[in-house]
């Protein structure tokens, strides 16, 4: 997938283990919400490490059906009601007018085609079927309590250093502030967003996300210029210590329907 900087090192499985035991809880109760059951079709873009086309695949039962796609599907695999496809969503069609959901976690914020991805995820909708994104704002990273000043310091500049290496690659960070605004421009309706930002203390699931990130993209957060090596010695430190507590990014979820009649959409492919 073009643009993502996070998917060529071999910490990449420990990642997505730190990051669905972060975000399932908020992605299953969206999915909650949105009334996911029994015989319906769904779609996974950019299905990770599958923990939630795992849970679809439970929600939609034996009358439904799931299909997670992925341009490295390699952890993902086909069964029970579970189909696992190899897919790039930037430059592969999709079947249109086809799901009752479909829906991509941390996907769109790294694609710089990511207008073009969204509007091939609309047309994949059935008429009255649900759209769900799950996105980050990254420029809410807070430090909530540090030992000491320049332990916050330290940390801030890793941050601003992690956020230009992503912009580099065509990252939109703020992408899911922009999401609730594409997606009315794509013409769906009942349109909603919930935002979400809690407490990650060093040595939780979400700071070790971010220490893993940290070693994934050593070389280029070096050759940003805010960040030292020290820094990062630092940053990790701080990242194994309770005392260190960061607030997570703000995680956005954003919905909306394909109307049941009259749309064309508003974007071309």
């Amino acid at each position: 997938m073009s643009g993502y900087v996070f998917g060529t090192t071999d910490l990449v499985d420990e990642q997505r283990e730190s990051m669905q035991r972060c975000l399932d809880p908020i992605t299953f109760a969206r999915l909650e919400d949105l009334g996911v059951g029994p015989g319906w079709r769904c779609l996974d873009v950019g299905g990770g490490g599958g923990s939630v086309a795992d849970r679809l695949g439970r929600m939609v039962g034996e009358t439904g059906s799931v299909l997670v796609t992925d341009t490295a599907p390699d952890g993902l695999c086909t069964r029970g009601n579970v189909e696992v496809r190899h897919h790039d969503i930037v430059t592969d069609e999709l079947p249109e007018a086809e799901f009752d959901l479909v829906h991509a976690r941390l996907v769109l914020l790294h694609l710089p085609e990511r207008r073009r991805a969204l509007d091939r995820m609309v047309r994949a909708l059935k008429p009255g079927g649900w759209l769900l994104l799950g996105e980050f704002d990254c420029t809410w990273l807070r430090v909530l309590a540090a030992p000491s000043a320049q332990d916050g310091a330290a940390f801030s500049r890793f941050h601003r250093a992690l956020c230009a290496v992503l912009e580099q690659a065509g990252a939109d960070v703020e992408w899911g502030v922009h999401a609730y605004r594409a997606v009315q421009e794509l013409g769906l309706v009942e349109i909603g967003s919930l935002a979400h930002a809690e407490p990650w203390p060093g040595g939780g699931d979400g700071a070790r996300w971010l220490e893993i990130n940290s070693r994934q993209l050593e070389e280029r957060l070096l050759g940003t210029g805010p960040v030292t090596a020290g820094d990062l010695d630092g940053v990790r430190a701080s990242l194994g210590d309770p005392a260190f507590v960061v607030s997570s990014y703000l995680t956005i979820s954003t919905w909306g329907r394909r109307p049941v009649d009259g749309w064309q959409g508003r974007a071309g492919r």
